[in-house]
């Protein structure tokens, strides 16, 4: 049995795996995932878990070169975006269109869905 770190199996698994640049996106519980894309669900019901509480476990084990967020994130769930920045400080934000976020979520390595009710919580993590 697994001491330490992330114990779910397949989070692990796509942790260990990630290259250079990879892409992975953690997202809310009512974003579009890609039919042919991996979808790891972790939604248990309403904002259980979040997207910052999915990212603050991901953080310890994956070196995080940039976070992609929307602009429609900066427009709609500015707190959000805020909490983000003041957490990790030291990490790059890029801001996009939900649309070329959508477009960006078809070269993730998997799609993780969380229980997040925040509007437009959606981020993608650029491994470093």
């Amino acid at each position: 049995m697994k001491k330490a770190g992330i114990l779910h199996p397949e989070i692990s698994q796509l942790i260990a795996s990630m290259g250079h640049t990879d892409y992975v996106v953690l997202a809310d519980k009512g974003y579009p995932v890609p039919e042919d894309k991996k979808r790891i669900n972790l939604g248990i019901t309403d904002d259980l878990p979040t997207v910052p509480d999915l990212l603050k476990v991901i953080e310890t084990e994956l070196n995080i070169e940039r976070i992609i967020v929307t602009e429609e994130m900066e427009a709609v769930s500015l707190d959000r975006l805020l909490e983000l920045k003041q957490l990790y400080p030291n990490i790059l934000f890029e801001k996009i269109t939900h649309l070329e976020f959508k477009a960006l979520t078809k070269e993730a390595q998997a799609v993780i869905k969380t229980g997040d009710t925040c509007a437009y919580a959606n981020i993608i993590i650029v491994s470093g």
